[in-house]
């Protein structure tokens, strides 16, 4: 038996091999960093991915585990999740009768999210990157998803304005793979008019806001490529995703910890619960706010 509540970390949708091998990066890190908690990810909301959750919450219980703190894999409530995941999770109560579970917040914009995404500007721009006047002059396009749900699309502005807050670019822009407005053409528009005024060619940034490769990935990509065809003048360059990086691990168990510490007999408790979501990004908000700023303008 385990003393520790196991921690399922619990992806949106995906049959791409690539995250999936990214969500069992951060399941590695993961383990290695904390050896006392069992740990294991998959994905729900799609049929035949490479990493079912429910091989995951199985591979749990075969571990001895009868509580499970559920941690949404995700940068924003999707519209899904309200349905898919709590239908899930009581699949799985359903095959191991006894087994507790509880979900924590999703990731959301959260300071050490912010942190990988300021580095994935900096690893697309190259050398130079941190000067004042290469930020200057640099305008960032945030792409989302895209999702039904207006709040899901509400939070990747929230993250743009995040994210522009003190690090110094000219402007940063949002945009949707698909399922909302603005798509990536017109946000590489507006970006370009945004850098009208700016010394030299324009120069932009493209920036996934997913946390994991796929095909919405390679779509934005081919998007992007398109529209830099068409405005040879516009220096574009195309940022990876966010990837199994240390600081989400950080993020993951900050959320892991906040739910056992909320629900330590883990009943059962709802799942897609702005409530929950909203707690989270009032403590995020606190210590964005504490963060001392860096000398080049950028928070840390």
């Amino acid at each position: 038996m385990t003393t520790s509540p196991a921690l399922l970390i619990a992806g949106h949708g995906t049959r791409d091999e690539g995250g999936a091998e990214a969500l069992r990066a951060l399941v590695r890190v993961l383990g290695e960093r904390h050896p006392d908690v069992p740990v294991a990810g998959g994905f729900f909301g799609v049929p035949a991915s490479p990493l079912p959750l429910d091989d995951a919450v199985d591979g749990l219980v075969a571990r001895g585990a009868t509580r499970l703190a559920v941690i949404p894999l995700l940068l924003a409530p999707t519209g899904p999740v309200p349905e898919a995941l709590p239908v899930a999770l009581e699949r799985a109560a359903e095959r191991h009768p006894g087994l507790g579970y509880a979900c924590g917040a999703e990731l959301g914009p959260h300071p050490k999210v912010l942190d990988v995404l300021e580095r994935r500007l900096d690893e697309a721009l190259g050398s130079g990157a941190r000067r004042p006047e290469d930020r200057a002059r640099t305008t960032v396009l945030l792409v989302g998803r895209g999702a039904a749900d207006p709040y899901a699309n509400a939070e990747v502005a929230r993250a743009a304005r995040l994210l522009w807050e003190g690090r110094g670019f000219a402007g940063v822009e949002t945009a949707f793979v698909s399922q909302a407005a603005p798509d990536v053409p017109t946000g590489l528009d507006r970006c370009l008019a945004l850098a009208a005024g700016a010394r030299g060619p324009a120069r932009i940034v493209v920036l996934p806001y997913f946390l994991f490769p796929g095909d919405l990935l390679e779509r934005l990509h081919m998007q992007a490529e398109g529209w830099a065809a068409a405005h040879p003048g516009a220096e574009v360059f195309g940022a990876e995703a966010i990837g199994p990086a240390a600081e989400v691990a950080a993020v993951v168990m900050e959320r892991y910890r906040a739910t056992v510490a909320g629900d330590p007999l883990l009943s059962g408790a709802p799942c897609g619960d702005r409530a929950a979501a909203e707690d989270a990004r009032e403590t995020d908000g606190a210590r964005l706010r504490s963060a001392p700023l860096s000398t080049d303008g950028g928070e840390r």
